[in-house]
């Protein structure tokens, strides 16, 4: 089979590697659908320590496709299912996994990240993951490039399940990327009244209006439109879907009073201490936190809402590349290019 396969900073090769044998408890997905995660894009350009030149990585998280074969003791899957993957599980119970939350203990693990991951024609699905119900079943009208979305669009639901955001609500996102397009729909689901998105990338700002014309976007003055929009009293949602340290003070600064404030994208390790005005958070009565990942429950109920048609992702993707052209795919990514970018592969 062929895989992409990263070697260290910027060295990403496409290459012929054997098909994995599934062991007692695993599955062999045959991919049909992978998308590009910003994740993986910075894998690509820093480097990342699961992939060396002496134990290669095959990248990539967002992935659906169906079961080639099962190993020993699996029941429940039959050749030719057609499944997503949840790509995060954790090696050993813990006080985090029994309370549905093993994607953020210390000691989870994940494909694309630890373990050969969705950029490649086949790929072994952990026996734990397959325990743990990690394989989703997906109906025949769902295509593998939606069911691939699921992932991402997990994380976003995780966000707002902090934001609680509401009916009526005026939501503030900052980063236009696929990321934070993803953050448009779901807010608009949830009954938000007015959504504002922000970014510098003018072309950006047109696909998300494309895809939900009643978006106001902003580029320029974030400070004094966001102020002008809400009549001087801030966003009661607000939404960092982008890496800039410069972002998260100016967010707690728009929020209004009882605002909720989520830092979404995460920030280079030697850029991760900003200053927050702690004044705004005690008397605006703010809650800001930050989300990361999703649980096996949130991913559930994401698929469930592309499965009954009410969370439509189809028209996030903006480019698709065969598996061969991965890296042209990811170097389209980097000059930031379109929304999501996903992999076709061989039938």
């Amino acid at each position: 089979m062929i895989a992409a396969r990263l070697y260290g900073q910027n060295d990403l090769r496409v290459e012929d590697m054997p098909v994995p044998e599934p062991g007692p408890g695993e599955i062999l997905l045959r991919t049909a659908g992978a998308s590009i995660c910003g994740t993986d894009l910075r894998m690509w350009k820093h480097g990342h320590f699961f992939a060396s030149a002496e134990r290669p990585l095959v990248i990539g998280h967002e992935l659906a496709g169906t079961v080639e074969r099962t190993g020993a003791g699996v029941t429940g899957f039959s050749r030719g299912q057609r499944v997503c993957i949840a790509p995060n599980w954790h090696p050993i119970p813990s006080r985090l996994s029994i309370a549905g939350d093993g994607h953020l203990d210390p000691g989870y693990r994940a494909l694309g990240i630890h373990e050969d991951g969705a950029f490649a024609e086949f790929v072994r699905i952990p026996a734990l993951a397959v325990q743990q119900g990690n394989v989703f079943s997906i109906a025949d009208h769902v295509s593998f490039q939606e069911a691939a979305l699921v992932e991402p669009m997990a994380c976003v639901y995780n966000a707002w399940e902090k934001a609680r955001t509401g009916p009526g609500d005026t939501v503030l996102i900052i980063g236009a990327g696929p990321i934070g397009v993803m953050h448009v729909k779901m807010s608009r689901l949830a009954g938000a009244g007015r959504i504002i998105l922000n970014d510098r990338h003018d072309d950006r700002l047109e696909m998300a209006r494309a895809i939900d014309p009643a978006l106001v976007t902003v580029n320029g003055d974030l400070r004094s439109e966001v102020m002008r929009l809400t009549g001087g009293e801030g966003a009661d949602v607000i939404i960092t879907a982008c890496p800039s340290p410069e972002v998260l003070p100016l967010a707690v600064e728009l929020a209004a009073v009882n605002g909720r404030v989520v830092f979404f994208g995460g920030l280079p390790k030697d850029r991760a201490v900003v200053p927050l005005d702690a004044n705004l958070i005690h008397y605006r009565q703010l809650m800001v936190t930050g989300t990361t990942r999703q649980s096996l429950r949130q991913f559930q109920a994401t698929l469930a809402l592309v499965t009954d048609g009410v969370l439509r992702l189809a028209d996030l993707v903006t480019a698709t590349h065969p598996l061969a052209e991965t890296d042209k795919a990811m170097t389209g990514l980097a000059k930031k290019r379109g929304l999501k970018t996903c992999l076709s592969f061989p039938a």
